[in-house]
């Protein structure tokens, strides 16, 4: 009889290594932690390095938020070659004698913070026709990738690196392509240019202050201290909406049955003014982690942290931006603990994937 594995449930962020890819990670985590069911969170090319958030168990339904959320890059240009893969893993395909200035980078940054658009590489798993683009490519067919539009939050210019390159850091949306945005800054300046290093430093809310390398995990067996490296599975919960439900209501959704928004203050949050409400709650880690209910007029609530102010106790609403539109997905709890992800519209409060804890 096939061995199931464990119910594990919780979070690891794994510093991915290069040359790894990351399904590959997920079949290793799995294995290591004897777990029944892992998947990861925004995909990380074999060549890229970083922050790889793997959930584990019920954590799982959690992961389309992590992958929808903003994403942190530093990377390093190599100027004056293109390569067909936009990396160094690909071969070169055009040289350029140029190599910009850092005048001539630092007047081009403008041009690139926004949302704007990218042609993503052939070298990629985005479908066309139903077959992996880079499959097409290896196999020497002509790809047309559609044109996307994406946003690029912020993009610093970090200095000038050995043998002609340069650092950047980039804070960008999903579906974003760092390899084809460093394609195009380098056209920008009227030359080549592609990755020669590319590591994610954050993803949604997690970040390289809380990675462990695979290898270590791998040099230890099995017991239970690895589970210490678990994070809880609340801790993906910052910048999104959360509902503080009743015990009954709670029981509710886990049966599946929807709520009256109205007995939450959702219609009431549309347009309130923060500092009219007060908010009793815990505060964990950097405060993005919210528990307890509001007192007065709803208990909608999107925790995002207006820089690293919150201590454990009584949090101010006047830290936190609150919006509720209509057919957002929020995530309910009971007591600080996961109950249910819900979409909220205009008539109810409807369970989309209710948590077995």
């Amino acid at each position: 009889m096939k061995h199931k594995g464990l119910d594990i449930n919780g979070w690891l962020v794994i510093d991915k290594p290069r040359g790894m890819g990351s399904t590959e990670v997920v079949r290793r985590t799995k294995r290591i932690f004897n777990a029944k069911k892992n998947g990861h969170a925004g995909t990380l090319d074999p060549f890229a390095t970083g922050v790889l958030p793997i959930a584990f168990g019920e954590a799982t339904k959690l992961l389309p938020f992590v992958t929808d959320g903003r994403k942190k890059y530093e990377f390093v240009i190599q100027w004056g070659a293109a390569t067909n893969t936009d990396d160094s893993d690909g071969e070169i395909i055009n040289r350029c004698g140029k190599i910009p200035s850092q005048e001539e980078i630092l007047n081009i940054i403008p041009a690139f913070i926004g949302k704007i658009k990218q042609v993503p590489p052939a070298y990629s798993a985005i479908k066309i026709n139903g077959q992996r683009a880079y499959d097409l490519a290896r196999k020497g067919e002509s790809v047309d990738m559609p044109e996307r539009e994406i946003e690029i939050y912020d993009l610093k210019f970090l200095g000038e690196e050995p043998n002609q390159q340069a650092k950047f850091e980039v804070e960008c949306s999903k579906g974003t392509y760092v390899r084809t945005l460093g394609r195009d800054i380098a056209l920008k300046l009227g030359t080549f240019g592609y990755l020669q290093e590319l590591r994610r430093t954050k993803c949604g809310n997690f970040d390289l202050g809380q990675k462990i390398l695979l290898e270590k995990l791998e040099n230890m067996v099995y017991s239970p201290e690895l589970l210490e490296y678990l994070l809880p599975m609340e801790t993906f919960l910052c910048d999104i909406t959360v509902i503080a439900v009743s015990e009954a209501d709670a029981a509710k959704l886990k049966l599946g049955q929807s709520l009256s928004p109205k007995n939450y203050g959702v219609d009431a949050l549309r347009g309130v003014d923060a500092d009219s409400c007060v908010l009793r709650g815990q505060v964990e880690g950097n405060g993005c982690v919210l528990r307890g209910q509001a007192e007065g007029n709803g208990c909608v609530l999107r925790g995002q942290a207006e820089g690293n102010i919150f201590e454990r106790g009584d949090a101010v609403s006047d830290v936190f931006k609150y919006n509720v539109d209509d057919g957002e997905e929020a995530v309910a709890t009971f007591e600080g603990k996961l109950v249910a992800v819900v979409r909220i519209d205009n008539r109810k409060i409807a369970p989309v994937r209710v948590f077995n804890l």
